[in-house]
């Protein structure tokens, strides 16, 4: 039996769920950049406003030398939007759902993105290095346990006076995300914020 994208969450695996190819254009960080989405991946029509805003929102002028690490990448905006903008650094790309990592890998070929690394990690699982720079839109559909774990967790996978950037809507929980923040990292900053949308920052 065919299986619906409303059956189907992002961050889950379904193999058997047909496929709605979409490609498309965007340009991210002043690069003119082509994207093919997919059912079962999150934001398939285009790149979500959240994405976008902290996409338009990183700011390399603080942050140390070493590569950037994109936890929960789906397709690939935000990763390859950020490698194309670094190519000195490198940029790891991870995820659970395997047709998203598959799209970001085809995604990186086609706009000729070589400065990527890009393979399945639940959270930080697969994680075996520090990074100047993490990123993430977190999987809010995932639950609070997960996305906490994004957030905290990045702190053993963060080189000295590395950052953690993440985009969260004020009504996804983005006030208790801001609070574990400067908790964990005993600072926070609001770098911008855009039609309920906030990217926070914050500093190792």
């Amino acid at each position: 039996m065919k299986r619906t994208t409303m059956a189907n969450q992002y961050f889950e695996n379904s193999a058997d769920l047909e496929h709605e190819l979409k490609t498309f254009d965007f340009t991210l960080k002043n690069h003119n950049l082509k994207f093919t989405s997919d059912s079962g991946v999150f934001s398939r029509q285009t790149i979500d406003f959240g994405s976008r805003v902290l996409i338009d929102a990183v700011n390399f002028s603080t942050v140390p030398q070493g590569n950037i690490l994109d936890v929960g990448c789906g397709y690939g905006p935000i990763g390859l939007a950020l490698a194309k903008d670094q190519p000195s650094r490198q940029v790891t790309m991870t995820d659970v759902n395997l047709r998203a990592l598959d799209l970001a890998k085809k995604n990186a070929q086609v706009n000729k993105i070589t400065n990527t690394n890009i393979f399945e990690s639940d959270v930080y699982e697969n994680i075996t290095e520090k990074y100047a720079l993490i990123v993430s839109n977190p999987p809010i559909r995932a639950g609070k346990k997960v996305v906490s774990a994004i957030l905290s967790d990045a702190s053993k996978h963060l080189l000295p006076n590395g950052e953690l950037w993440v985009v969260l809507q004020k009504k996804q929980g983005e006030p208790s995300a801001r609070k574990l923040m400067k908790t964990i990292y005993g600072n926070v900053e609001i770098v911008t914020r855009d039609k309920g949308y906030y990217i926070l920052r914050s500093k190792l």
